[in-house]
């Protein structure tokens, strides 16, 4: 059975369930195995980075992680 979804990357997404609810946003990334989708600026994660040779401080940044594709619904533009 293929894993198809129906939202793609690129699309245009709002949040119909959780904590950014309302909010309407971009698809980053779909991962259709795990019926999975990364919107920007939805469900963002605080992630602790070690200085390295391209982050030279170190210190927090903010990603974003995944959204399940049921707490969305796309919007035709």
């Amino acid at each position: 059975m293929k894993n198809k979804l129906k939202i793609k990357r690129g699309d245009t997404v709002k949040v119909i369930a959780g904590d950014d609810k309302g909010k309407v946003s971009k698809v980053i990334k779909a991962m259709p195995k795990t019926r999975q989708l990364i919107v920007e600026g939805v469900k963002l994660a605080k992630k602790a980075v070690k200085p390295s040779d391209k982050n030279q401080e170190g210190g927090f940044q903010m990603i974003e992680m995944p959204v399940d594709i049921s707490n969305v619904k796309k919007i035709e533009e």
